[in-house]
């Protein structure tokens, strides 16, 4: 009975002398931005942590994040960029790309610098550039393409990725002289 009192009373004390007890805080200590730093960003805005995300015309969700967005006439300079194309069919394209712009008018976001493609039917792809279509599922690399897949390992002056003619799935086209290297699964 004496401890279900005392314990009680004793962790009150105990906090309220972390309040009576505890320094002084400096106002001045709380921003922990420099005066160049605040320059810098007035004079040229821009956005961490940016993110886009859209449904497509053919029902497939596009959604975009970048460490860094920037805007531009008509879009945005991004870096650092991931995202995903996820068809309705169920296919999942994950991509990652170093630097791009969103062309928000065009509905298209060229991508560069270290562009790398996963898809869910086992596909890994890297190319140097890449345009994807934001208002509808599209993709099409800009140069040669690596890429690893179920079957082996390809190369190809280029890749696209768009709707099948009838329109009930997607087709990923590698094209401009392909080259694979067969590996059979054990």
């Amino acid at each position: 009975m004496i401890l279900k009192v005392s314990l009680p009373l004793v962790a009150l004390a105990i906090l309220s002398s972390l309040f009576l007890i505890s320094p002084p805080i400096d106002p001045e200590d709380a921003i922990p931005y420099a005066d160049v730093e605040i320059a810098d960003r007035l004079a040229e805005p821009r956005m961490t942590g940016a993110g886009f995300a859209t449904v497509t015309s053919d029902g497939a969700t596009l959604t975009l994040s970048a460490d860094r967005a920037a805007p531009v006439a008509g879009g945005a300079e991004v870096a650092g960029l991931r995202g995903q194309l996820a068809s309705a069919d169920g296919a999942v394209t994950e991509i990652t790309a170093a630097a791009g712009k969103l062309d928000r008018t065009a509905g298209q976001l060229e991508l560069h610098d270290g562009v790398r493609l996963s898809t869910s039917t086992g596909y890994e792809v890297v190319t140097d550039s890449l345009t994807m279509g934001t208002d509808r599922s599209f993709l099409e690399s800009g140069g040669p393409v690596t890429a690893t897949a179920p079957m082996g390992e390809l190369t190809s002056g280029g890749l696209r990725l768009d709707r099948a003619a009838d329109g009930s799935t997607h087709l990923l086209v590698f094209n401009k002289g392909v080259r694979l290297i067969y590996r059979p699964q054990p």
